[in-house]
């Protein structure tokens, strides 16, 4: 049974992936702004996680490239009003390796947080506002979309939209 604000999309390619991470960004953007936004990312090595960080950013107006920040930990995108904070959880080992990464002090108003392997750190995806689960399927990906409160919902129903294609 899917839970209140679950959302479904199939992704046949790393196209419709990064169009998924615009979808985010225009559905999350303004209650990042006005509040700040904690996304927790999961699926398996290769999954799409970083793809769909760099629709996210493309969306928002970046224009370089994004790397993921398995080795840097951390790369931070600066926009006019607005913060990104893409990191990669991979190589750390508990609440502690992410506390030492400061990242309470990433999070807040004008701030989107996007956290690939949260779950290396229970309180730290427990936390998130949204998490976002990448699967491999027979043909592309599945991304299914958990709301972990009422701003995740909010923004899963702001996601949803009329008439998406894919979305179950």
């Amino acid at each position: 049974m899917r839970e209140s604000g679950e959302l479904t999309l199939e992704l046949p390619d790393a196209a419709a992936t990064g169009a998924a991470g615009g979808d985010l960004a225009r559905a999350a953007e303004a209650l990042a702004r006005s509040r700040g936004l904690t996304v927790a990312l999961e699926g398996e090595l290769g999954a799409g996680k970083t793809t769909l960080v760099r629709g996210c950013l493309a969306a928002l107006g970046h224009a370089g490239p994004v790397r993921s920040p398995t080795y840097t930990l951390l790369e931070s995108y600066p926009f006019t009003d607005l913060t990104v904070h893409h990191l990669d959880g991979f190589r750390l080992d508990g609440t502690d390796d992410f506390e030492a990464l400061g990242i309470r002090e990433l999070a807040g108003p004008g701030r989107l947080v996007l956290i690939e392997w949260a779950s290396r750190a229970d309180s730290i995806a427990a936390a998130s506002d949204l998490t976002l689960r990448l699967d491999f399927r027979p043909a592309g990906r599945r991304l299914t979309v958990h709301p972990t409160g009422p701003i995740g919902e909010a923004i899963s129903e702001r996601w949803r939209g009329p008439s998406k294609t894919g979305v179950t």
